[in-house]
């Protein structure tokens, strides 16, 4: 017989490990979010520049504290107004880059759960079939996306932010 895992609370996840990296906290667990390749990083400094240049405040790694039983810490979110220090409403836009060991099975349960705390829009990457998605809550599905449209109206080719990631990988490389 198995024994029974003990829950943390949020304050016993926030005291042990809020400040760490690569944690969020999910219905009384701290769990780990997969290690990011090196074009995942560069992925998440693009799509926060472009998401800034579109008009919203960006950031990479922010917990957003909305559901006090589930924390995630999204690879990129954006608002139109700052939330200081976290996000206690729902962010306009999140962003999930996939890294190679990241399930399926729970990136749409992510998605499902940041559509449940009124997330405006959400999107995933992934940085090496330079391929993205939007989450849609019609079909409750990924749908392929080639431009980004945003909800206070910028629009943009994905292909500006996979030529981009390419020529800053390639920098790195050399």
């Amino acid at each position: 017989m198995a024994a029974a895992t003990t829950l943390l609370t949020l304050d016993e996840y926030h005291r042990c490990y809020a400040t760490e990296n690569g944690y969020e906290y999910w219905f009384g667990e701290a769990v780990r979010k997969s290690v990011p390749t090196l074009l995942h990083s560069i992925l998440q400094i693009i799509l926060g520049e472009f998401l800034y240049r579109m008009g919203y405040v960006s950031a990479s790694e922010l917990d957003l504290r909305i559901d006090p039983n589930w924390e995630p810490r999204p690879d990129v979110c954006a608002m139109l107004t700052p939330q200081h220090p976290y996000p206690t409403r729902p962010v306009a836009v999140v962003a999930e880059i996939l890294s190679p060991d990241d399930p399926m099975s729970k990136v749409f349960e992510k998605c499902r759960r940041y559509k449940h705390i009124g997330i405006g829009q959400i999107f995933v990457f992934d940085p090496e079939a330079h391929v993205g998605w939007e989450w849609s809550s019609a079909t409750e599905n990924l749908e392929r996306i080639h431009i980004l449209e945003l909800g206070n109206g910028s629009k943009m080719d994905l292909a500006e932010v996979w030529n981009e990631l390419a020529v800053r990988a390639t920098l790195q490389s050399s």
